[in-house]
């Protein structure tokens, strides 16, 4: 297990954290100005919609709760969808968890929180370089994006409330959606040298491409499943070949 370290001097640490998380902070923002945006469309008040980004803080299911709710769905199926979107962050804190079982409460709260899927992504190749796992690094990563994200969804809330529609913003033209998915693959590519990750990837994609024309609104769920089972398959000791050796024996 990785130790939680603070070597690094806090300024220091927290211009490493900013540059690590700007270019996300670029590609999440005109997703948070379409959520700003949408959220006042829908019926939500200013106070109300900015509220959602900064207690909520989870830009899939913020968007997926708005559609809902401008639909008139019920709250159960609102919150049931937005469950099942953010189900991955399960995955996420149970990572962290070795790291930051033994810190104070509060700081694992906060780390809690700010966990969203570019803080987990930028903290573990900080990780990678580093050696082990910092804290102080998480948690200003996190920071930094929050605070972009929030930004962002008040200057679509203003937006819209001057009378901009989500539509008249013209992001979906940008092709702007692959931008995080690009940083993403990009950070991870190197992972795919290790045979688990890559049969996970191979099998997730070739179960999303299958599925989708007969699950269109559950398909990434059996593809993400369906790789991390495969991966831990791959992944699991081999105990006829689990004979530890003495390295003083090899002499």
């Amino acid at each position: 297990m990785i130790k939680p370290t603070q070597s690094s001097s806090s300024p220091k640490l927290a211009w490493i954290a900013f540059i690590d998380m700007l270019p996300l902070c670029l590609a999440v923002l005109p997703w948070g100005v379409l959520t700003g945006a949408l959220a006042t469309q829908a019926g939500f008040s200013v106070a109300q919609s900015q509220a959602l980004s900064l207690l909520v803080f989870a830009g899939a299911a913020q968007l997926s709760a708005i559609t809902f709710f401008a639909a008139g769905t019920a709250y159960g199926a609102i919150f049931a969808s937005t469950f099942v979107i953010s189900a991955r962050h399960l995955l996420y804190s149970l990572t962290f968890r070795q790291h930051i079982a033994q810190e104070p409460w509060l700081t694992r709260v906060a780390v809690a929180f700010l966990l969203t899927d570019e803080m987990f992504a930028v903290s573990e190749a900080h990780t990678k370089r580093a050696g082990t796992f910092s804290v102080r690094f998480a948690l200003l990563s996190g920071l930094f994006f929050y605070i972009a994200w929030n930004l962002a969804t008040a200057f679509g809330i203003a937006m819209a409330t001057l009378g901009q529609s989500a539509d008249s913003l013209g992001l979906d033209s940008l092709g702007l959606e692959f931008a995080i998915v690009a940083t993403f693959i990009a950070m991870t590519f190197g992972e795919l040298r290790r045979f688990p990750v890559l049969l996970a990837v191979v099998v997730s994609g070739s179960v999303a491409i299958f599925t989708k024309p007969f699950f269109s609104d559950s398909y990434i769920i059996f593809a993400a499943i369906s790789g991390m089972i495969a991966a831990y398959c791959c992944d699991k000791p081999d105990v006829s070949a689990g004979i530890e050796v003495n390295p003083e024996q090899v002499q």
